[in-house]
């Protein structure tokens, strides 16, 4: 089915570096026997009731190789997500993940691994990160790990994003930072496929059908009115699968969410914005200037594609400033460059020095953040206006603990953060907004820079409601979270979880400034004394706990593990463990094989790998190297040796393979594109600005002139 309408496919003549449109299985020699890839595909089955989606990751490890082996994989997954559950299948056997202290289910882990028995642990790197380990995986076996969550679906103005990422982009870690090891798994050589795949689906279970089912990020199909499930069964984990849907206003709000446990009545309660009104919307020329600083990280991993989207966003972020602002521009990556010692006016003149600055800014190097977001908040105790400080970046870091600190040191600020790429790290970009009191914008190679741009300078410049508050009149409420409700910039939901005691009805009472006046709103609500219904909830307000506390989570250390415990879920402080009775491999010795990872879509393996991994403290990722072998006391005496793609080359000589970035795809610019033969690769979303496909190398050159065309990448000649 071709995803791109008008635009010329032929997938034989697309497939990169000559692989085949199969998964494809990486492999190395092993006592002259080939051994494939552990890990051989992940399952993601989704079912979203109204806010609430619960979540069954299954992953699926079989044991190709004539010794036991051991199998780790660094993953994602939602940073908002609550993990409860963990179950480990061995054929016809279940084993019940236990949550433990993460120092306790590392012993029993051990213990097991020691003695020959099958076992499973599953450890929280990040909010975001997650690392698996498979201990004794018998020689042709097969041992799959079933992983629950639950996480509450954001919405704004009537429409919900589900998002589930798929893969761990390589983190810079600066000198002295920790834990690289744990969170950089070894990434898939360029020109080679990981081995692994990945089938979703997604049941929308709310009473009324949605309408404008999108995907900005895969093709997917839809069976009846509600299930939605990828195009393909085989899809390269690369990128965040994103999925959007629209309801009617009466399937969102208000929306209370209750349940009794213990005795313990629970709540989750999403209360709709006030809608944007044009009368508000006339108060823009009578606010006070502002000061805003532009931040734009040109590391390595920005290389090429990203950052050519990040400066698309920003070159327009900046034709939107109002001539009574001041502003900066930032780029750092080993290095921190500013462009003036202090913020200037935005006049013309300034404003096209800027971009000349900016477009002069090549990526390369690590990501060195703490500097720029030194320079960013340098000066502010001495200025007048209020700084907004815009940061595009993908995120790639392992000291995010530090960045977000830094930012609560600056509470007068704000920070917009702006995520750039298909698999960014989401996990520090809203928590810097968070921290910042800002908004966070994710811009995917796919989206429309100029959108976000103008997201960002109405957001900036007319906050939906701020100085916000929150009162339950009549209804015994405690420990609600957020303690303190962030202002709105767009109109999302304000979501509060809390627990209360006793049945009762009363009022929840908002109060803020809309337009510097005054704002009030009163919604009755009705909280029961029994009702199970919701299962989820108590989990959803023990997350929100958790993440509050994790701010200072060292000092908070022992009210995090006993929330984790309590609640069965995972935290940096407590893991699953799963260990079964019988043992499988007398003695316990075994090859232990890291699963490696896909280069995230768009992300370039020069830009990474150029950083030069022993100087700038990125982890010892090696282009040639797609299993990493773990010392431990009693290694096997074989070696991994480095694999080859053996799979012949089908392509004509005068085609190529590229990659493209469009600044539009409608339907002038598509004629363009098939009047110059380029062709499109089956399977990409329809409407999609970052494209793959080939082309004569003859029309290479026409193609770059192209005034839609941002950038051109050949991925083979």
């Amino acid at each position: 089915m071709n995803h791109l309408p008008n635009l010329i496919t032929a997938a034989t003549l697309l497939l990169p570096f000559g692989l085949s449109a199969d998964p494809g299985t990486l492999s190395r020699t092993v006592d002259g026997k080939r051994i494939d890839c552990p890990l051989k595909h992940t399952d993601v089955r989704a079912k979203i009731s109204g806010p609430l989606a619960t979540v069954t990751v299954r992953q699926d490890f079989v044991n190709n190789s004539p010794h036991a082996i051991e199998a780790l994989y660094t993953f994602p997954l939602p940073d908002q997500s609550a993990v409860y559950g963990y179950t480990m299948l061995i054929g016809e056997r279940q084993v019940r993940g236990k949550i433990a202290t993460r120092e306790d289910a590392q012993k029993a882990y051990e213990d097991a691994r020691r003695q020959g028995k099958s076992a499973g642990l599953l450890d929280q790197e990040r909010p975001n990160v997650f690392r698996q380990a498979l201990a004794n995986i018998p020689a042709g076996a097969k041992i799959s790990v079933e992983i629950h969550y639950v996480e509450i679906v954001p919405y704004e103005n009537q429409t919900y994003e589900f998002v589930f990422p798929m893969v761990v982009g390589p983190r810079y870690f600066p000198q002295g930072a920790a834990g690289a090891e744990r969170v950089n798994a070894p990434v898939a050589a360029k020109g080679t496929r990981a081995g692994h795949d990945i089938s979703l689906s997604v049941l929308l279970e709310s009473p009324h059908a949605p309408a404008e089912i999108t995907s900005p990020t895969h093709a997917i199909k839809t069976e009846g009115a509600k299930l939605v499930k990828l195009l393909s069964t085989a899809e390269i984990p690369n990128k965040d699968f994103v999925l959007r849907y629209r309801v009617g206003a009466r399937d969102v709000a208000p929306t209370v969410l209750t349940h009794a446990k213990n005795g313990q009545g629970y709540f989750s309660l999403v209360l709709d914005p006030p809608s944007p009104s044009s009368a508000v919307r006339t108060l823009e020329m009578n606010i006070t200037p502002k000061e805003l600083v532009f931040v734009i990280d040109t590391s390595g991993s920005m290389n090429g594609f990203p950052l050519d989207k990040a400066k698309e966003a920003m070159l327009l972020a900046m034709d939107g400033l109002n001539p009574r602002d001041t502003f900066n521009l930032i780029t750092f990556a080993g290095d921190t460059h500013v462009l003036w010692p202090s913020p200037q006016p935005a006049t013309e003149q300034n404003v096209n020095t800027a971009k000349r600055f900016l477009e002069s800014r090549q990526g390369g190097g690590g990501t060195e953040m703490m500097k720029a977001i030194r320079a960013a908040f340098a000066g502010m105790e001495s200025q007048e206006h209020l700084r907004v400080i815009c940061f595009m970046t993908d995120g790639y870091i392992g000291n995010e603990s530090q960045i977000l600190e830094e930012i609560r040191r600056h509470p007068q600020a704000r920070v917009f953060s702006f995520g750039i790429g298909d698999s960014v790290n989401r996990h520090l970009l809203n928590q810097m907004a968070e921290a910042g009191r800002g908004e966070v914008e994710h811009v995917l190679l796919n989206s429309d820079g100029s959108a976000a741009a103008r997201r960002f300078h109405e957001r900036v410049r007319n906050p939906l409601l701020t100085d916000i508050t929150v009162e339950f009149i009549g209804l015994n409420v405690q420990d609600l979270s957020p303690a303190r409700v962030p202002d709105l910039f767009s109109a999302k939901p304000v979501i509060l979880s809390g627990r209360y005691t006793g049945a009762a009805s009363g009022i929840v009472r908002l109060r803020g400034k809309r337009g510097g006046k005054p704002y009030v709103r009163d919604i009755p609500v009705t909280l029961p004394a029994a009702e199970s219904k919701h299962a989820a909830v108590p989990l959803v307000w023990a997350r929100r706990q958790i993440q509050a506390l994790s701010a200072n989570s060292r000092e908070n250390q022992a009210a995090i593990t006993r929330l984790g415990l309590e609640y069965g879920l995972m935290t940096e402080f407590t893991s699953y463990v799963a260990v079964e009775d019988k043992v499988v491999n007398e003695g316990g010795k075994m090859q232990t094989i890291e699963v490696p990872v896909e280069m995230p879509n768009g992300v370039s393996h020069e830009g990474v790998f150029g950083m030069g991994a022993g100087r700038s403290g990125m982890a010892k990722l090696s282009v040639a190297q797609t299993f990493l072998q773990v010392d431990r006391a009693d290694p096997l005496p074989a070696a991994i040796e480095e694999g080859r793609n053996e799979t012949p080359t089908t392509f004509p000589l005068n085609r190529v393979n590229i990659k493209i970035l469009l600044k539009r795809a409608d339907a002038a610019a598509v004629k363009q594109l098939i009047a110059l033969g380029f062709v499109a690769k089956e399977g990409q979303p329809a409407g999609a600005l970052f494209l793959e496909g080939s082309i004569d190398s003859a029309k290479l050159a026409a193609l770059k002139q192209l005034p839609f065309v941002t950038r051109v990448e050949v991925l083979q000649l």
